[in-house]
């Protein structure tokens, strides 16, 4: 069972689904869906459309650059197996998944602190906006008023005392 690639968004095709366009040179075009298709034969650019892997690449939102995702790459010749080397692999496929999680918990870090300098700065402009509020609460806590919906009739006070 071979899974392809979609030209167009990169998601994975599964047999038996996508649609398949060959080219007058004789090159074959997968894609996953009739919406990857239509925007190829409109002659979009996937490196322009939100949704493509190619734009969160080109972005930064994905990890392109990683190299333990090279370890995914698909492989069509057959292997000889070996109980030894199998060994290795599964100590090195734990591995290699440890170091690819450390590595997407950096980059969605990084990602995040590029937004952290952001909201510093619009909080600072809020309170600048509205400190005249914050003035008014210290004042009352240091009165010790108590601000009530509805005034007090001489009764309530009374029973209160």
């Amino acid at each position: 069972m071979r899974i392809e690639k979609c030209w167009f968004c990169s998601s994975s095709i599964f047999p038996g689904h996508g649609i398949q366009f060959v080219r007058n040179d004789a090159k074959i075009f997968r894609f996953c869906r009739s919406k990857c298709h239509k925007n190829f034969k409109m002659k979009r650019n996937p490196r322009k459309l939100k949704w493509t892997k190619a734009y969160r690449m080109l972005k930064g939102k994905d990890m392109s650059q990683d190299i333990t995702f090279e370890f995914e790459r698909k492989r069509n010749r057959p292997e000889k197996s070996d109980r030894n080397r199998m060994g290795y692999t599964l100590k090195a496929m734990s591995v290699i998944n440890k170091v690819q999680n450390v590595r997407q918990r950096k980059h969605m870090l990084e990602r995040l602190a590029k937004n952290k300098k952001n909201v510093r700065e619009w909080d600072k402009k809020e309170y600048n906006e509205s400190s005249h509020l914050y003035e008014v609460s210290k004042l009352l806590d240091t009165k010790k008023i108590r601000i009530s919906a509805q005034p007090q009739s001489e009764e309530n006070r009374a029973m209160e005392e």
